[in-house]
């Protein structure tokens, strides 16, 4: 008894192309050539870019250093000379633009933790040494985006000076910074432009011999790109059309032997039919029945899918077809439907797959489970049985063409040991395969897994 479960309403349908290429992006042409390009394009530009600001930040820091240094130690010698404080701080307020405090009766300034910019004041304090040589002070921790100087010059008078950072050290580079991504930006989009033009050719032709390799047109792929990419199209091209041919002559040639074979067992049958039902008659009638089952087994296996056209196929109803159809009596054929699972394949070569496979476990077992289920870009199909199995270091001879194993299943209804290599013909046709493994029913599963 066959017995189906009801599918939920819910439909999946899945587009005809295989995880391998959606997986295999990720390890691409393309992505790995935009590594090669950008990878020591960002090094390059990051070392150059280290190199070029450190320089630059250092000679624009000492330049800007020294001059502040020197303008303080004009100040300073101002004062040495007699001249007035209130014209000093005149002077450095007009002419040197300084914020310029002259102080009476002070000290100078405690020492203050150094701040990110040590190395630019330390470097400024060098310079003041030098040039002053007077005691100071140089705070760039205390008010935010100034340096702090306080200089004793003498008398209790400190000339307290307060300037913006930008004066004392180079503390942006934002302009060079901005270059630097433009230029980069601008180049990585070539690179990605002319990448995607080299690529494309080499994803149209992977694309063309997936779907000819699952018996699908390659569409209107034509070759081009670099020189190597249409060599290797023209070369596939060839290859199909070679390939189409040797299918052509061979279904013709298959079709010529069909028709002969089949014409001389109908002359046997019809020759049998006259001499009556007599106890001698009838085994070679039957032997002529088997002939001609075997006939048509050597026939389903040479021809294989026989350039069937692929078509969208309700893969459910297709198992609970065939599992109706190889129902036996005393046997239980258990259809386990997940969901509803539509895919692009060639209808009757795989409804030929599923017959010799459940057909293979009905034979052998009492009670056979047909699981259908789809995902990540794969339909699979599940065939559990309580059979006696195939030993594990059998099982791959089993789909072998001719190979009958006393104790396995390989066998279909006329004996010929093509069932499972039909099977599995088929399925490869599909871009698929077919593997045996242990059932928890006790006996074998055969597991299809077919892109869909």
């Amino acid at each position: 008894m066959t017995t189906v479960s009801a599918p939920p309403p819910r439909a999946a349908s899945i587009s005809a192309s295989t995880v391998c290429l959606r997986t295999g992006c990720r390890r691409g042409v393309y992505k790995r050539s935009l590594i090669i390009v950008i990878a020591p394009m960002v090094l390059m530009q990051t070392i150059m870019a280290g190199i070029i600001l450190e320089r630059h930040w250092d000679n624009v820091s000492r330049v800007l250093a020294r001059s502040l240094a020197r303008e303080i130690a004009l100040l300073v010698e101002l004062n040495t000379k007699g001249e007035s404080l209130a014209e000093i701080e005149r002077l450095a307020r007009d002419k040197l633009s300084l914020d310029f405090t002259v102080v009476r009766n002070g000290t100078l300034p405690p020492e203050v933790e150094p701040s990110m910019f040590a190395l630019a004041a330390e470097r400024l304090s060098r310079y003041l040494a030098r040039e002053t040589k007077r005691p100071f002070r140089v705070n760039t921790a205390g008010s935010e985006g100034h340096v702090e100087i306080a200089v004793d010059v003498g008398n209790g008078v400190i000339y307290s000076i307060k300037v913006r950072e930008e004066r004392a050290y180079a503390a942006s580079t934002d302009m060079l910074l901005m270059w630097m991504l433009a230029s980069s930006l601008f180049l990585l989009g070539i690179a990605v432009i002319f990448l995607k033009k080299q690529i494309t050719p080499i994803i149209d032709l992977a694309h063309a011999a997936q779907r000819f390799g699952m018996g699908q047109e390659a569409g209107d792929f034509r070759p081009r790109g670099a020189t190597e990419v249409r060599q290797a199209g023209v070369a596939f091209l060839d290859m199909k059309d070679r390939l189409a041919r040797h299918v052509e002559q061979r279904t013709a040639m298959l079709a010529g032997v069909s028709h002969d074979l089949r014409t001389i067992l109908t002359r046997f049958k019809l020759e049998l039919a006259f001499l009556g039902d007599g106890p001698k008659i009838k085994p070679l009638k039957e032997d002529v029945d088997e002939m001609q089952r075997m006939l048509e087994a050597y026939m389903a296996f040479v021809k294989g899918d026989g350039g069937e056209t692929s078509s969208e196929t309700d893969v459910s109803a297709l198992v609970a077809s065939v599992a109706a159809s190889l129902d036996r009596k005393g046997k239980s054929i258990e259809v386990k439907e997940l969901e509803k699972v539509v895919g692009r394949l060639k209808p009757n070569a795989f409804r030929r797959l599923l017959s010799n496979l459940i057909g293979n476990a009905v034979r052998y077992a009492e009670h056979v489970k047909v699981e259908s289920r789809s995902g990540d870009g794969f339909l699979e199909i599940v065939v559990d049985d309580n059979g006696p199995g195939i030993p594990v270091g059998l099982r791959e001879d089993a789909f072998r063409p001719f190979v009958r194993l006393d104790h396995a299943r390989n066998l279909d209804e006329t004996g010929t040991g093509l069932g499972l290599a039909i099977a599995r013909d088929i399925a490869h046709a599909h871009g698929g395969e077919i593997e045996l493994i242990d059932s928890p029913m006790g006996g074998l599963r055969a597991r299809l897994r077919v892109p869909v």
